[in-house]
């Protein structure tokens, strides 16, 4: 998935109706490098036009990968105009229709997550997720450095929990993160799989050890089931996750989940009241600009 920083200048990536400017030198390599490493040539089309593809990871499972740099407010090409420039969204509503109807599952990645897109993107991205929950087995996410997770809610039942995105940690060195990186678990390949994520675990490297012995030294951080006492991870295990960090957001498991967002370079009595009710509203904001979306967790 392209990132932000591949653009030269960082960040700006000019929709079609810039005649001034344009990207094709990007994507023409992208195109070019990622067939190389794998994809097949019928996904050059939709990379050189706006580096986004989708490819059948194998039988029953196919992976589509977003440009989420046309949804973002770091481009400022999208002051012009924001609501979906490339068509990408129609585009994935066709792969995702056509996936339904092949009886696929669909992993979705892409760089930056979409509560950090323009509002137009962001909600008809919800809409979207929303409407193909049953095909959307999994999405994945990054461009944060530190480690979140994002639960998408029902736009009618607005409890009912119909999708997980997570935005894994990076390996750059980051002020106050340690460098750590994510392996999910994923249900196997057999038939009628739901390619659901079933567990993952993050490995970190801690910074203040390798520097004071002057060696790399990684460790596995945690288990997220075992961590979070969870049975699965689907979205109402999140949801109900999310439900006893509410309940006692000041506790020592709200302290493990913002330890374990920093990659162990903090704990849980680094962050308070309000540090966490930041933390526990992220994870359930899937919509940029959504005013009401934290309004059930207590102020005080």
């Amino acid at each position: 998935a392209v990132g932000n920083h591949e653009a030269a200048p960082c960040n700006l990536y000019p929709t079609p109706n810039i005649k001034t400017d344009n990207i094709s030198w990007l994507y023409e390599v992208l195109a070019d490098n990622w067939i190389r490493f794998g994809l097949s040539e019928d996904t050059r089309a939709s990379i050189e036009r706006g580096a986004f593809y989708t490819t059948l990871i194998r039988p029953g499972l196919r992976l589509i990968s977003l440009n989420m740099n046309y949804c973002t407010s770091d481009n400022y090409w999208l002051i012009i105009n924001s609501t979906d420039p490339l068509d990408q969204l129609q585009w994935l509503i066709q792969w995702l229709q056509y996936a339904e109807g092949h009886e696929e599952k669909v992993h979705i990645i892409g760089h930056q997550p979409p509560r950090s897109c323009m509002a137009a993107f962001s909600w008809n991205f919800n809409k979207i997720v929303n409407r193909y929950e049953n095909t959307i087995a999994g999405q994945f996410y990054g461009h944060a450095h530190s480690e979140e997770f994002m639960v998408f809610y029902d736009e009618v039942e607005k409890q009912r929990p119909v999708s997980m995105a997570y935005i894994g940690p990076s390996v750059t060195t980051y002020s106050n993160l340690n460098p750590g990186y994510r392996a999910y678990t994923i249900d196997g390949d057999y038939a009628g799989s739901s390619f659901w994520t079933l567990d993952y675990h993050t490995v970190i490297m801690n910074l203040t050890a390798s520097n004071a012995q002057n060696k790399t030294i990684f460790l596995k951080e945690y288990d997220a089931r075992d961590a979070y006492q969870m049975k699965n991870l689907f979205p109402n295990d999140w949801n109900d996750f999310i439900q006893r960090l509410q309940n006692d957001i000041d506790g020592p498991l709200m302290g493990l989940a913002f330890q374990y967002s920093t990659k162990s370079y903090q704990n849980g009595t680094q962050c308070d009241h309000n540090c966490r009710r930041g933390l526990l509203c992220d994870f359930k904001t899937s919509r940029s600009e959504d005013p009401h979306a934290c309004d059930s967790i207590p102020p005080f």
